[in-house]
């Protein structure tokens, strides 16, 4: 009985270590959750569907970028030079970048773009506008220099809010280029 006592102090004094972690982690994940939110990210992000009310973003399909199955194969034709048009789904914009898709942030091993970053990675995207942070360019609509301003903790928790978030698999097409 007296070696009990001493092996429940220590597992006492072991478990509030451990919770504190898991508590930053939840509210890190939360945060993310939070700022993707503000931050507007379903609006380009998430395919819109017309719903009963109108247009609204297609939740089963959160964040999975531009659909695979809405083919677009040149860029429209605009006016005046810096006009642009926009696919109805809201994930594919074309102007005189040529034509751009929105990318799949879940967390799809096959077709989530960011399957191979890291964290650091991801927050060298945002704040240079380009993949991995050395990549091509990341091209409009996409407010990265808006989100490069974020502080490296709000990064980190839309980081890790995006890798836990449902994987959706959907290959988005790469960017056509402009015609000349």
């Amino acid at each position: 009985m007296r070696l009990a006592l001493p092996l429940m102090l220590t597992i006492a004094l072991l478990v509030p270590s451990i919770a504190p972690a898991q508590d930053t982690t939840s509210a890190q994940v939360k945060r993310g959750e939070y700022l993707v939110t503000v931050g507007g990210c379903h609006d380009c992000h998430t395919p819109w569907i017309i719903g009963s009310g109108g247009p609204e973003p297609d939740m089963k399909r959160a964040l999975s970028g531009h659909p695979q199955d809405i083919t677009i194969t040149a860029p429209a034709t605009v006016s005046p030079p810096w006009g642009g048009a926009m696919t109805p789904s809201s994930t594919g914009w074309s102007g005189p970048w040529g034509v751009s898709f929105s990318a799949n942030l879940t967390p799809d091993p096959e077709t989530g773009v960011l399957r191979d970053f890291t964290e650091q990675q991801f927050i060298q995207t945002m704040r240079t506008g380009r993949h991995q942070g050395q990549g091509r360019q990341i091209l409009p609509p996409m407010p990265w220099p808006n989100y490069g301003q974020m502080t490296d903790d709000d990064l980190k928790a839309v980081f890790a809010y995006l890798r836990q978030i449902p994987p959706v698999k959907n290959k988005v097409p790469d960017p056509i280029p402009p015609k000349r």
